[in-house]
């Protein structure tokens, strides 16, 4: 079988860090490189956080560091859910791995150049690399396959009412990603909400006893206890996975095509990602949003890809 070629773009974060696992480890997938923007953390931590994650689990893949703030609003971060380190819990080893001198932005510009317009592009953070390459490249945007987010929400948002974090950490970012004319897949909170990493699950992972499971383990402790006292939640949503997932099973989310923009001017419901989920505008559909997912289906393909790690001795 022919590997998917995929770029992860990722601000690491508990989360995202589950969602390198995945991708590094599965053999459907070509992870050609990981690029790290600013948003769970700056961006000096969440590069450090995705070298981190790669040296634990000895994957041969390059990380690339990008911008360090949204293209045009105040930096925000979610260190009341990731820590002061952005992957607060696990004790790493010293840091060996070192990101690549080159930029994520000219890296990814030249790869989808270079590219046979067969890479799928994965962001689970803030859409600031991915827009930033596109407005100073916009040839690169025919050579993109699908665009894959975890962000947004058709129904209610995580840091205000209206908006979801990633949406809310770059909109003008998201437009960007969103009006580009390529195939989107938009993975949103009204999906991730109902994968919560209950203790139960915890302890189902733990059972695999790979590296990466302990990893696992170790990085779920802090994020379900930290969800817990913010949001109330009984465990962790495991957001930023269920994009891995949904590629390597496509019958993972059921997915509605929907005309989706993306809210730039409101003081109240900035961020926002408007779907149009009746078609009452009578527009395109510009993205197919996910509105349900196969819970049970998602947690066996987490467990399916802790177990190909070696134990953890």
């Amino acid at each position: 079988m022919e590997k998917q070629k995929i770029i992860l773009d990722c601000d690491p974060g508990h989360d995202d860090a589950v969602a390198i696992l995945l991708a590094a480890g599965s053999p459907q997938l070509d992870l050609l490189g990981i690029t790290v923007i600013a948003g769970n953390q700056s961006l000096e931590k969440t590069v450090r956080n995705a070298c981190r994650v790669v040296q634990w689990i000895g994957a041969d893949v390059p990380v690339y560091a990008g911008c360090d703030r949204p293209m045009v609003r105040p930096q925000i971060i979610a260190k009341d859910i990731h820590g002061e380190s952005g992957l607060d819990g696990p004790v790493f080893p010293p840091l060996a791995k070192s990101p690549e001198e080159e930029h994520a932005v000219p890296w990814l510009i030249r790869t989808l150049l270079e590219s046979d317009g067969d890479i799928t592009v994965v962001t689970t953070g803030p859409m600031t690399n991915l827009a930033m390459a596109l407005r100073l490249q916009p040839k690169i945007a025919d050579k993109i396959r699908r665009i894959v987010l975890m962000g947004g929400a058709y129904a209610n948002g995580n840091v205000t009412p209206a908006a979801e974090f990633n949406i809310i950490a770059d909109a003008e970012a998201a437009h960007v990603c969103f009006t580009a004319g390529r195939p989107v897949t938009m993975v949103g909170l009204d999906v991730t909400r109902k994968v919560l990493c209950t203790p139960e699950i915890v302890r189902r992972m733990a059972a695999s006893g790979t590296c990466a499971s302990r990893l696992f383990v170790d990085l779920m402790r802090h994020f379900c206890r930290t969800q817990k006292e913010v949001f109330g939640w009984p465990g962790g949503p495991l957001h930023d996975p269920v994009t891995i997932a949904s590629l390597l099973d496509p019958a993972l989310l059921t997915v509605r095509p929907m005309n989706v923009q993306i809210e730039l001017r409101s003081t109240q419901s900035y961020g926002r990602t408007n779907c149009d989920y009746f078609g009452y505008l009578g527009l395109p559909a510009t993205a197919d949003v996910a509105i349900d997912i196969d819970v049970g289906r998602f947690w066996d393909i987490i467990e399916e890809g802790l177990r190909r790690y070696p134990s953890a001795g």
